[in-house]
């Protein structure tokens, strides 16, 4: 199965899958075509970046620019895990993919899903949530289809999942840091990791 939603993403669609989360939606992050797909299933402001999953620190760091010393600490303690990064994206990556802000939101997921299916395409892959923008993220496949179903060509269904949080959040710049979303990994364990010298 996974190597056929391999076969779509290499062709420009977007599937969905599940994550560690809630279900996201996957894409080649380097095709314009997929990418403007995913704005418009969404309904999703061309301003705001798309989240970019990977499955190793070092995959990470080739879509990362002038990476902060603090990202491979946070890296190293939560990944693979609930956390997403931003930073400042490599110059390879595709404007549109950041929303046009040079940022890029890096995560790299506890989900054997995932991980297999970026072995399956050699590539990291597109990981925002499979959910029209405004409304409540999708924790089943049910919920995707219901949403999105129209627009998706495959929906790999693995059930409910877990919890309905997302990842959390962290923004940062050089030595400076700021959560902007709350998910699974509360903020102040974020803030005592970090305070540690």
């Amino acid at each position: 199965m996974l190597r056929y939603a391999a076969d779509f993403l290499g062709h420009g669609r977007v599937v969905a899958v599940p994550t560690d989360t809630v279900y996201g939606l996957a894409a080649d992050p380097f095709n314009l075509s997929a990418i403007a797909a995913i704005y418009r299933a969404k309904g999703r402001p061309e301003s705001r970046a798309l989240p970019i999953l990977v499955n190793s620190v070092q995959q990470a760091m080739l879509l990362a620019r002038d990476v902060p010393t603090n990202f491979l600490r946070l890296a190293d303690e939560f990944w693979p895990g609930e956390l997403t990064i931003v930073v400042d994206a490599a110059h390879r990556l595709p404007l549109k993919v950041t929303g046009n802000t040079g940022r890029i939101a890096l995560r790299w997921p506890r989900s054997a899903v995932i991980a297999g299916l970026i072995e399956e395409v050699g590539a990291p892959i597109t990981g925002t949530s499979a959910n029209i923008s405004g409304h409540p993220s999708c924790t089943s496949g049910v919920e995707v289809l219901e949403q999105l179903g129209a627009c998706l060509p495959l929906i790999l269904d693995a059930g409910a999942l877990g919890s309905n949080l997302a990842s959390t959040i962290i923004v940062l710049r050089d030595d400076s840091w700021k959560i902007v979303r709350e998910g699974l990994i509360p903020t102040a364990d974020i803030e005592k990791f970090l305070s540690k010298s």
